[in-house]
C-alpha cells in the first residue's frame, strides 16, 4: 500500500520501526461500525511505536495527536489529503507532489 511508502505522520524524534497504514478509528468520510476496519480512505501512516502507543497505551487517534502538540482533526485532514492524492484513487490524474501531507 501507498501509505505505509511516507513518513511517519507524527514524524518525532522518537519514531521508530517500519510504518504501517493506520487505518482510522474516527474516519473521515463517514463511520466504521463495530469491528469493522475503516477503508484504505482513512488510513495514516504511522510507524510501529506510535501505531503501539495509539493502540496499546492511549487507545484513541485524538489522544495522540494531542500528545504531540497536533489538532484532533489531524488524522482525518490528513487521510483525506492522503485519499486525493493517492495513486490509488480513480479520480486522482495527476499524483506529482512530493509533500504528501
Amino acid at each position: 500500500m501507498w501509505v505505509k511508502s511516507l513518513p511517519c505522520l507524527i514524524n518525532s524524534q522518537d519514531c521508530n520501526g517500519l510504518i504501517a497504514a493506520h487505518h482510522l478509528i474516527k474516519p473521515w468520510d463517514g463511520s466504521r461500525g463495530m469491528g469493522m476496519k475503516a477503508n484504505d480512505r482513512n488510513a495514516i501512516p504511522l510507524c510501529q511505536y506510535h501505531h503501539t502507543i495509539l493502540h496499546d497505551t492511549l487507545g484513541a487517534e485524538f489522544s495522540l495527536f494531542l500528545r504531540y502538540g497536533l489538532s484532533e482533526l489531524t488524522g482525518m485532514i490528513v487521510a483525506e489529503k492522503l485519499w486525493i492524492k493517492s495513486p490509488h484513487n480513480p479520480d486522482n490524474a495527476d499524483f506529482d507532489d512530493n509533500d504528501p501531507f
